[in-house]
Parts: C-alpha cells; sequence; structure tokens
C-alpha cells in the first residue's frame, strides 16, 4: 500500500537521494546535495508551495513538488510543479499518478487554473508518463539566466 502525504523535515534525507535519481536523469541540474536540502527546507516553509511524498513499507518511494505563481494568461494562480520522482523498483505502479494526483488536488484547493512543468526533452519515459496523464506539449521553451557568482547548475 502507498500513502501520499505531506513532505516533513525529517524526510529530507530521503528526498536529497529522490533528487539525485532525478537529476541524473536530466542534462540541465547536477545533483548538490546542500543545495537541494536549502531548497526543500524553503519549499517546506512556503505556504505557497507543497512538497508531497509517496510511501511505502515504511519508507518515502517517490515525492513531487511545486508552487503557486500568478498568471497573467490565466488571471491567477498556476502551479509549477518543480520535481516528479520515483524509486526505479516502484516505478510503473502507479505512484506517479497517486502524487500527480494529489498535488493536482492541492492545487485545486488553491484555485489553480493551470498546472505546468518543466520536462528534459530526452527523458522518454517521463514524457510519456505526462502524456498518459492527460499532459499537453505547448510551443513554449524554457530559457535560463544565472544571476551571482555560482553557476546556474
Amino acid at each position: 500500500m502507498v500513502i501520499i502525504r505531506p513532505a516533513r523535515l525529517a524526510d529530507i534525507e530521503s528526498l536529497v537521494e529522490l533528487l539525485q535519481m532525478l537529476f541524473e536523469l536530466e542534462q540541465d541540474f547536477e545533483g548538490n546535495p546542500s543545495r537541494q536540502q536549502q531548497g526543500l527546507r524553503m519549499m517546506l516553509d512556503n505556504p505557497n508551495g507543497c512538497v508531497l511524498v509517496a510511501q511505502g513499507d515504511g519508507q518515502v518511494i517517490g515525492m513531487c513538488s511545486g508552487q503557486l505563481l500568478i498568471s497573467t494568461a490565466e488571471g491567477g494562480p498556476a502551479l509549477l510543479v518543480e520535481d516528479v520522482v520515483v524509486c526505479e523498483s516502484w516505478r510503473g505502479r502507479g505512484v506517479g499518478r497517486l502524487l500527480m494526483e494529489a498535488l493536482s488536488a492541492w492545487a485545486r484547493d488553491k484555485k489553480v487554473n493551470r498546472l505546468q512543468l518543466l520536462a528534459d526533452r530526452s527523458n522518454m519515459a517521463a514524457l510519456e508518463f505526462y502524456r498518459c496523464l492527460g499532459w499537453q506539449g505547448t510551443e513554449l521553451i524554457c530559457l535560463r539566466s544565472c544571476i551571482g557568482d555560482e553557476a546556474c547548475r
């Protein structure tokens, strides 16, 4: 049985491990445990953010996170889905779907009109997962610029 629940501070070590798995699949990011811990702590303290965990067999086996932003196109809040990852041994069992359904429910409670996310274009498994959930591609591309002394990675 899988339980979806809000993440807690005690989950951070497990969440960092999951993010390491995710960043191994993504070309634009590198794992940096201290940065991931800092970001997770900020997300857990953010009333406009949501971090959910999937728990199976008494362990954290997956996570997803999102944060609200204001969309001028929608005229209200939208949810930027930040991280979605499930332990490899649990993939294909509906854990990701449960996480995304719970995140969508949280977003509905916040009166969100649109969820959006970025996915690595070479991560075919992730793209197929989102397609099966009804997500659609757009004509938009992601651009970024770094501010500060450290590189974006």
